[in-house]
């Protein structure tokens, strides 16, 4: 019985035979199934170049993956200081800043409006117009060039190389005009009493470039 068996076994398979046995076996739906597919393909692709450049530039870089790691990082937080210095949060911040919005008024006007404010209690707008009136009244004696896009730091500064006198008091009505216009701050009688007196000093003032012709 054992003798017909094994001569039922074919001992020598041809090379076709043995292909299409191949094929007759890889066609099988397990291995269909066991196949991975296109996307876990491609991420392992990934994973395979990444691990291959960091371990590149690990051997290139003092400290190893750690030094690169640390490069990255300080890479990615100057991206973000940039985007915050130059892109549009930087603009939006520094539009909240600008002095004056809309439709501009002459000095008299923003004082007699600061007055009014202070005069019922609205200390923010008192503050905001005071410091509207001073800056305007600077620029309608041409010691700054009328224009809108210009900060309160700015308008100090540049006013302040004229009336060095009252430089550093520029600087504080800025600080206040901004603490109250962006900062979120209350304004107060005494800041905008600050304001008004530092208006009346700088039209007393006489420029620099003036006093030296």
């Amino acid at each position: 019985m054992v003798t017909l068996l094994l001569a039922d076994v074919p001992v020598d398979i041809d090379r076709d035979t043995a292909r299409r046995a191949a094929q007759d076996e890889l066609t099988d739906q397990k291995y269909q199934q066991a196949k991975p597919g296109v996307l876990q393909e491609a991420a392992q692709w990934v994973g395979e170049q990444l691990d291959k450049l960091l371990n590149g530039l690990s051997s290139a870089v003092p400290g190893g993956i750690f030094g690169v790691l640390l490069i990255l990082v300080v890479l990615i937080v100057l991206v973000v200081v940039i985007r915050l210095r130059t892109g549009k949060i930087a603009r939006a911040a520094r539009a909240d800043r600008l002095v004056f919005e809309g439709k501009r008024q002459n000095a008299a006007d923003y004082r007699r409006s600061a007055a009014a404010a202070a005069a019922a209690g609205r200390y923010d707008d008192a503050v905001r117009d005071a410091f509207r009136a001073l800056v305007r009244a600077l620029e309608e004696r041409a010691l700054l060039d009328a224009r809108s896009g210009r900060t309160a730091d700015e308008a100090a500064a540049e006013a302040g190389v004229l009336l060095p006198n009252v430089a550093n008091e520029l600087r504080q009505g800025a600080r206040l005009f901004d603490d109250v216009h962006y900062g979120g701050r209350e304004g107060t009688e005494a800041a905008y009493r600050t304001l008004t007196e530092l208006d009346d000093r700088c039209r007393r003032e006489r420029p620099v470039v003036m006093a030296a012709s």
